[in-house]
């Protein structure tokens, strides 16, 4: 069986650390990667609160892209941790212009995956003269039906899993698990916000790969990481992404003259290819690639989608130094 790391490119150390306050008592973490002169690109994590990984900078070749990582508000080593004043998509958006402004980028790539394909559209259509394209994957676009899928119609698939969900909470607090696990996770007893941000992960987990994979589940249980994502993630779903009702598609005619990479596991559970297939329609000059054996995270045992990443980027790469020249 094919190894996920060998579509990979090679993991290379960051040249470069850094903190960067961007108000509201926020600081996040930066790292960057790769080619200091290369084509830089800005890598928008999921969750919210997932905090980035450095498997996330292996699509990207190091010796063509100055490759930019941060953890948003909230997340990974940026602090305050798993704070839900002062983050919203908004402050998100700024930050990331506080970034490229902070690092003398003119124009740079906007990569994201899951939520972070979500803030990388929010972005690009705040910011088109910033943008170079688009590397977008897991498509989400925080609507109250992909939402309420999250919580409720993931259970048409996943019904031992969700059930083990729901009955984290009593009986009479099921018929809204989002409202229900969102009081837990900002109530002042840390004991009920861990054991629900338990709860939610294990269950997030079990429905993110393509095949059962228990060394993922337990690979993002770990406590704090837990809690981050799972109170941003209530926190913004509560909040409806902070997005006005069809907003994206709505304002997707300030980026559609740039070039996009849009990649789309078939059976993702996570964010169904409904929306991925609903921006393609409304986006026909995007690359749209379908990968047919791919959920919403690539692992060793299903690395299909890591391989359809590593070509997207590639693609796209050639698309903007043309485009360039």
């Amino acid at each position: 069986m094919s190894s996920k790391d060998e579509f990979l490119y090679p993991l290379v150390a960051p040249y470069r650390s850094f903190r960067l306050l961007v108000g509201d008592g926020h600081e996040l973490q930066v790292e960057e990667s790769g080619n200091p002169d290369g084509l830089p690109v800005v890598f928008l994590h999921g969750g919210p609160g997932a905090g980035t990984k450095p498997a996330q900078r292996q699509t990207f070749d190091p010796d063509v892209f100055r490759i930019v990582t941060f953890d948003q508000r909230g997340a990974g080593r940026s602090t305050p941790h798993a704070a839900v004043d002062g983050n919203t998509t908004l402050d998100l958006i700024g930050d990331i212009e506080r970034l490229r402004l902070h690092l003398g980028i003119e124009r740079w790539l906007v990569a994201g995956g899951s939520w972070g394909s979500c803030l990388a559209l929010c972005y690009g259509e705040a910011h088109p003269e910033h943008c170079l394209g688009f590397r977008l994957h897991g498509i989400f676009m925080g609507s109250p039906a992909e939402i309420d899928w999250w919580f409720n119609g993931a259970r048409m698939i996943f019904p031992d899993k969700w059930e083990a969900f729901a009955q984290f909470v009593p009986e009479i607090e099921r018929g809204d698990l989002l409202e229900a696990y969102y009081r837990r996770l900002v109530s002042d007893d840390p004991e009920a916000c861990l054991a629900a941000a338990i709860s939610l992960r294990t269950f997030s987990a079990a429905t993110q790969t393509f095949l059962p994979d228990p060394e993922h589940v337990a690979s993002i249980n770990e406590a704090m990481a837990a809690l981050a994502v799972a109170r941003l993630f209530t926190h913004y779903c509560v909040n409806g992404f902070f997005l006005e009702p069809g907003q994206i598609l709505r304002d997707l005619p300030r980026i559609r003259h740039l070039p996009v990479e849009i990649v789309q596991g078939r059976y993702d559970t996570v964010t169904p290819m409904a929306t991925a297939w609903a921006l393609k329609r409304a986006w026909p000059e995007a690359r749209f690639t379908i990968v047919d054996d791919a959920n919403h995270v690539a692992t060793t045992a299903a690395p299909a989608l890591s391989h359809a990443l590593r070509a997207a980027t590639d693609r796209l790469r050639q698309t903007v130094l043309a485009n360039a020249a």
